[in-house]
């Protein structure tokens, strides 16, 4: 069997809790990784700890999330809700035909509630704000802390994924294992609400019985 052409992934936000992290748990596979975030010195520190752990990991640290983007084959928007509509002016031009991740869960400050009106989702947003490219939700389920122990109590995190391009959802499925879960294709993008929201959930119960924030969803079926 043919071995499969590297993938390039641009990481941005990647010296934040979530994007090290997913940048961690992809590094463990045949991918190319870009990370960049505002500060470049963070985003170098993220690489060197990854290079440790990893020796044989394909990673760099680059200034400009417009460059990264460019190069890469996916973009990840390790970012929150708020910085989406940034990101997604920075790299419009380059994004386009290219899967881009939304991993954000838009919150409000008190936790209590979504900013995002009922009918919409972060990653519908970031959609309209990349008419030419092809948006998949993923990674928004799973806590920062799930990615270094995706097997709790002795199962497996599941993690969901959204969008409405089937060859995109595929790809995304190959790096949802490779960080360590069970992909779950929950359906196209107008589901992203729906996860969401479960991620709202997830947070207000780790507040309430104090989870130390690892924890994740199981779909338990027969």
């Amino acid at each position: 069997m043919p071995m499969k052409t590297m993938q390039t992934i641009a990481i941005i936000g990647a010296s934040g809790n979530m994007g090290s992290a997913i940048a961690n748990g992809l590094a463990k596979g045949n991918y190319r990784l870009l990370l960049c975030a505002n500060e470049l010195e963070k985003v170098q520190a993220v690489a060197k700890e990854i290079k440790s752990s990893h020796p044989a990991a394909a990673v760099e640290a680059i200034d400009c999330s417009v460059e990264a983007s460019w190069e890469a084959d996916i973009i990840i928007a390790a970012v929150p809700f708020a910085a989406e509509k940034e990101v997604a002016r920075k790299i419009r031009e380059v994004a386009n035909q290219k899967i881009v991740i939304s991993i954000a869960n838009p919150l409000n400050d008190t936790y209590n509630g979504l900013v995002t009106a009922p009918d919409t989702s972060a990653a519908e947003e970031l959609q309209k704000l990349l008419p030419h490219a092809k948006v998949v939700k993923a990674f928004n389920t799973t806590f920062a802390a799930d990615f270094a122990t995706p097997v709790i109590d002795g199962k497996q995190a599941d993690a969901f994924i959204a969008g409405n391009d089937a060859e995109a959802l595929q790809t995304v499925t190959e790096l949802v294992e490779t960080a360590g879960f069970n992909p779950i294709v929950a359906g196209d993008l107008a589901v992203s609400g729906t996860l969401e929201r479960m991620q709202l959930l997830l947070i207000q119960l780790n507040m309430k019985y104090d989870y130390n924030w690892l924890a994740g969803w199981k779909i338990l079926h027969k």
